[in-house]
């Protein structure tokens, strides 16, 4: 069982962060990447300080009585950030973080353009995270394939698309009312 729960801690697209009193004690490959390009907002550490006091005076429940969301635009990034608080009570506190990234390609219907293009899955791949504003290294690094794979693949979707580069693509798609999810 611990195998299937490395196994999804590992490859869901969300971080995930948990914080023991004394600060974090699990991250996973998702929220290391967040790490590679962002810092983590100073909000986070002190409220996860509150709750560790609350906890200690046992009163999670009336300083804490809802869900835990902070919503932040982070510098550098081109996304909207979402920090979701979960609070494990017992048998000692932890409080787990999910980091989840509102981003471009998640607003697109990426399988639509898949179809439209006769895209490969693993073109698709690459595609989401250009538009998420990764670098080929980043990209190369995420999909544990090689740099020039991602230029290979790149280069294939601007063909398969008919545009010159990264922002003639990003343009067209996001210019096109017809790639967005409802």
């Amino acid at each position: 069982m611990n195998d299937v729960i490395n196994f999804i801690l590992e490859t869901m697209p969300t971080g995930v962060l948990a914080f023991g009193p004394k600060g974090i004690i699990f991250s996973n490959k998702q929220a290391e990447n967040f790490f590679k390009r962002h810092k983590l907002p100073d909000e986070i550490p002190t409220l996860c300080g509150r709750i560790f006091d609350s906890a200690s005076k046992a009163k999670i429940k009336e300083l804490f009585p809802g869900e835990i969301y902070l919503h932040k635009k982070l510098a550098g990034s081109p996304s909207n950030w979402t920090f979701m608080f979960r609070i494990y009570k017992r048998p000692e506190p932890c409080v787990c973080v999910f980091i989840i990234e509102e981003s471009v390609s998640n607003k697109l219907d990426l399988n639509k353009t898949r179809n439209q293009f006769r895209l490969t899955r693993r073109e698709t791949d690459v595609l989401r995270r250009v538009l998420n504003g990764l670098a080929n290294i980043e990209i190369a690094e995420d999909l544990n394939i090689s740099e020039q794979t991602v230029k290979d693949h790149m280069s294939s979707v601007y063909v398969k698309a008919g545009v010159k580069n990264r922002f003639e693509l990003a343009s067209f798609l996001l210019n096109s009312p017809d790639n967005f999810s409802l």
